[in-house]
């Protein structure tokens, strides 16, 4: 086989998490030579487990991205360890991916499933704990923090739903106003707040306190500290959706960013694109990922059937 057959293949999915790798195994199984491109920056890494996946509730997520590694390999799809840095085509011509490690790869479809990153408040201590007693998910988390004495970081008015929303699992929750004015609060947001029982502070938060590898407070700029064991915050949502906006995707601007404008199967508008996870939306769960990576594999497949029939 000569070097430019074995960089060529019928499908690309670009991101290893589990929207890419549910692609790939829908393709693999569908004898579609497929490759995935990842470069091993999972959004939920600093996670301990992971939570509301159906028979896959409360596994680490390395050893779920292990497993899925796993079982596409059996079906012939090849894994590189690299990033792509660079994607032409999409105008009928299929794809050329360009990898940091200087390779250029070529694909008749694409599938982007990079996902987003997440930028945490500048407060000190946040980072380091994120993952662990500094969370940002209720679902993913909840069950496992209940009852503990919670802290909501505000960023923007829309951290009182945060709050909100966590007291279905603590009835002891404090919000933070941090660097949102009191000014900006609704009549609604005071009303709902005082019924669900929600202290609100003002004051920016200047940082944690940790005692024993353990969180234990939240300290305001002017020395106050209030007792607390979990800390919830609204990272910013950073969607990894350049290699889509350089071949010309329709991007549609959200509150949370911009995304791909997508139809029910994840085909964007240049035809042989498709977006999956958190490269398609916000709020796409590991569970909702798979399955939006799930339904772009078969719908590739049968894209790639009709037009071969049709030629």
């Amino acid at each position: 086989m000569t070097e430019k057959q074995d960089e060529t293949y019928e499908v690309i999915v670009v991101g290893g998490g589990a929207a890419g790798l549910s692609a790939a195994l829908v393709l693999g199984r569908a004898r579609r030579r497929t490759l995935v491109v990842d470069a091993g920056e999972p959004r939920n890494a600093p996670a301990a487990h992971m939570q509301g996946f159906l028979s896959r509730d409360g596994m680490p997520p390395a050893e779920f991205l292990a497993v899925g590694r796993e079982e596409i390999a059996r079906y012939g799809v090849r894994l590189v360890h690299d990033r792509a840095v660079d994607v032409t085509g999409g105008q009928g011509e299929g794809f050329a991916v360009r990898l940091a490690a200087g390779r250029t790869v070529h694909a008749r479809q694409l599938v982007v499933a990079t996902g987003l990153k997440d930028e945490l408040p500048p407060v000190e201590g946040v980072a380091e704990r994120f993952g662990r007693d500094v969370v940002h998910c209720p679902y993913c988390h909840g069950w496992e923090v209940r009852d503990q004495a919670f802290g909501v970081l505000a960023t923007t008015p829309m951290s009182v739903h945060q709050a909100l929303i966590v007291t279905q699992w603590s009835k002891d929750v404090t919000l933070f106003l941090h660097t949102v004015a009191e000014a900006d609060l609704t009549d609604e947001d005071r009303r709902r707040l005082a019924a669900a029982g929600v202290d609100v502070v003002p004051g920016e938060v200047a940082g944690l306190v940790v005692e024993d590898d353990r969180l234990t407070g939240v300290r305001l700029g002017d020395g106050r500290a209030f007792d607390r064991e979990v800390l919830f915050v609204a990272p910013r949502a950073v969607p990894q959706t350049d290699l889509l906006a350089r071949l010309g995707a329709e991007m549609s601007e959200t509150p949370f960013g911009a995304y791909p404008v997508v139809d029910g199967r994840g085909l964007t508008t240049v035809p042989g694109l498709w977006a999956a996870g958190n490269a398609s939306g916000f709020a796409e769960q590991v569970v909702n990922a798979a399955s939006r990576g799930y339904r772009a594999g078969a719908a590739i497949n049968g894209e790639l059937l009709m037009t071969d029939l049709d030629a």
